[in-house]
């Protein structure tokens, strides 16, 4: 059924917090169809809570520890059965009519996929406010070429989309960086209607996040768009768009920023 949305979570060590995210997803106002618990070796008795819970649509996929959250969350796009895929960190959690609110904005938009914005929940859990403050409606390849504005825990994607585009990669240097890359690839096949409504309490804490990694953002970029480049061979792009790219990773090589006029462009 076109309504049916398989959420999956990636975790390593997080058993509290996966459990808020995990009731999060039952709360949701639109019914989920399954929670998959994408484990990466896990050893804090996370999968014991989780089987604990007893509930049907709550399914636990073990896996050994890999250290990239591409790797269980490829495994939870592979085991899906919804015809929606829903992306939740452990450590994050949804309100409950985010789902029903993307579900509606793709129907009225005819979108494939969308995100939406996030309040940033601080350590002390206070709240730090929205987590992006610019005004847009949709995302296409362009609007990402330069910067991810896609939180993963509010994407929302059609799950042959994210089979035809390879899912998250998963090589070790494109740690921190795959969900880039992989929202790249799915700007090839679909733009992304983007919410500016707070659907999502994101976590905002350096010392637990993956993104501290010792890497410059332009060589992180450079490797983002080496990967879609790679991923599209020489038939997935149009012109303006194979353009477009060259221009971002020109800038990425040498560590410079687009003009104003650069951004504005558009295909």
């Amino acid at each position: 059924m076109m309504d049916l949305v398989s959420v999956i979570i990636p975790t390593f060590d997080r058993k509290e917090a996966l459990l808020r995210a995990v009731r999060s997803c039952l709360e949701q106002s639109h019914a989920v169809h399954e929670v998959l618990v994408c484990d990466d070796g896990s050893t804090d008795g996370s999968r014991e809570a989780i089987l604990a819970l007893d509930i049907a649509q709550v399914k636990w996929i073990g896996g050994e520890r890999a250290g990239r959250p591409a790797v269980p969350r490829n495994r939870g796009i592979n085991a899906a059965t919804g015809h929606w895929l829903a992306f939740l960190d452990s450590d994050d959690a949804w309100v409950p009519e985010k789902l029903a609110a993307q579900l509606k904005l793709m129907e009225r938009s005819r979108c494939k996929a969308s995100c939406s914005n996030a309040e940033r929940i601080m350590p002390d859990q206070r709240s730090g406010g929205p987590y992006f403050t610019e005004k847009a409606d949709r995302f296409g390849l362009r609007d990402l070429l330069y910067v991810n504005r896609v939180i993963c825990s509010s994407a929302v994607v059609e799950r042959e989309v994210m089979l035809e585009t390879g899912g998250f990669p998963e090589a070790p240097e494109m740690r921190a960086i795959e969900d880039h890359a992989a929202w790249l690839r799915v700007t090839a096949h679909t733009e992304l209607c983007y919410s500016p409504e707070p659907l999502v309490r994101y976590t905002d804490d350096a010392k637990n996040s993956i993104r501290k990694e010792d890497v410059p953002v332009s060589a992180q970029r450079e490797r983002v768009l080496n990967d879609l480049l790679s991923w599209g061979g020489s038939t997935a792009f149009s012109m303006a768009q194979r353009s477009a790219i060259a221009r971002a990773l020109k800038h990425a090589r040498e560590g410079t920023t687009p003009s104003r006029m650069e951004r504005l462009f558009r295909w």
